[in-house]
């Protein structure tokens, strides 16, 4: 079933325009707005296609927001759609990054960076505890069993510190099998990888020039790490500093930084490590690489989606799936907030940032740019 209040092409791509512009957060907010202003607000999708849309992000590799508005672009539009609104999304911050990164060659280094980040990436925690909210809520209701499979992924994700994505494919067959008791058959399909198989081979060639080789090992990273943008940090760290040599490890950590001090995807970080490499071109190379993986699994995965859509077996499954990420997304949580919130100033940041958002309903860029004001003080103070 389609939205009621059918968005048009031109609307998408201003509202992701907006978003890649504004959107702070990292992609725990990003989602959030994506419900509240395209589902709950405009219209414009449906409660059911957002949580297809949620579920086929989180079991499909790469960056959680930008999965998600591809989507989103895709089901309403086609091939057209997803490639404006990925456009849409990715631009603005990558322009950014652009000009951060030649202000960091050009300067030596972001110090203000550090007093940037004291006090927005304390903020950023009180603004996604509050879209997570919002999405526990939505998603889990009153089923008991639901209510479990979250607990689960909180605590997992939060001792691990990573996504687990063999628990939330678990999570989805374990609900299948309590809510909808299934009579499994060689005809029963719920969806199939076969189209992606022959596109595997193409992100494991690396000894080719330069460009080349920062292309295929970020392209690697989009196709084969799962969870929120958050999640390719890691992997990212051990290729670029570690096996490849191309950052520092203070490089790196500044790279993370601009990441989170800048809307749009977290991943967009990518381009700053490409721009450190191999100047413009370097950026472009890493940038199309990360998210051409996503655009092509979403490509040949929506319409699998969208084909089930209303069998049960499928929407119990999703339902599963959903209940783990958004358990996966506020164990998530926690593991940022120890990153984030050091001191009793930045503690007071990040709940001063929620009820901002919760209660007096105060834009979110105007809360992020508040608190880099106040970082910037709090942390010559120190």
């Amino acid at each position: 079933m389609q939205s009621k209040n059918k968005s048009s092409l031109k609307g998408l791509i201003v509202y992701f325009l907006k978003l890649g512009t504004i959107g702070f957060g990292g992609p725990i907010a990003l989602v959030g707005y994506m419900q509240r202003d395209l589902q709950e607000k405009k219209g414009w999708i449906t409660k059911e296609e957002y949580l297809r849309g949620l579920a086929l992000s989180q079991l499909a590799p790469g960056p959680l927001a930008a999965q998600l508005a591809m989507y989103i672009g895709y089901i309403r539009y086609g091939i057209v759609g997803i490639t404006l609104v990925a456009l849409s999304f990715i631009g603005p911050s990558f322009l950014m990054i652009l000009v951060i990164s030649m202000l960091y060659i050009k300067f030596g280094g972001l110090p203000v960076m550090q007093a940037l980040f004291y006090g927005i990436a304390a903020a950023v925690i009180g603004i996604i505890i509050a879209s997570a909210y919002k999405l526990t809520k939505t998603t889990i209701k009153d089923k008991k069993f639901l209510w479990v499979i979250f607990g689960i992924l909180v605590l997992t994700t939060a001792i691990t510190r990573q996504e687990n994505i063999y628990l939330i494919v678990l999570a989805g067959f374990v609900s299948l099998f309590i809510y909808s008791r299934p009579q499994f058959s060689s005809s029963t399909k719920l969806f199939t990888l076969s189209p992606i198989l022959p596109f595997i081979s193409y992100f494991t060639l690396f000894n080719m020039q330069l460009l080349t080789k920062i292309f295929f090992f970020f392209a690697l990273a989009g196709a084969f790490v799962f969870g929120s943008g958050l999640a390719i940090i890691p992997f990212l760290h051990g290729g670029v500093v570690l096996q490849n040599h191309w950052l520092t490890e203070t490089q790196f950590i500044d790279a993370v930084a601009v990441a989170l001090i800048t809307p749009g995807p977290v991943v967009i970080t990518v381009a700053f490590i490409g721009f450190l490499v191999s100047g413009f071109w370097g950026a472009v190379a890493a940038g199309l690489g990360v998210f051409l993986p996503v655009y092509l699994f979403v490509v040949f995965l929506a319409p699998v989606f969208e084909k089930y859509a209303k069998n049960p077996k499928l929407k119990t499954f999703i339902q599963g799936v959903t209940a783990a990420t958004t358990g996966a997304i506020a164990g998530a949580i926690i593991v940022l907030g120890q990153q984030s919130i050091k001191d009793i100033p930045t503690f007071l940041l990040a709940l001063g940032a929620l009820i901002g958002v919760k209660k007096f309903k105060i834009p979110e860029p105007v809360i992020i740019g508040f608190a880099g004001l106040l970082g910037l003080l709090l942390f010559r103070a120190r």
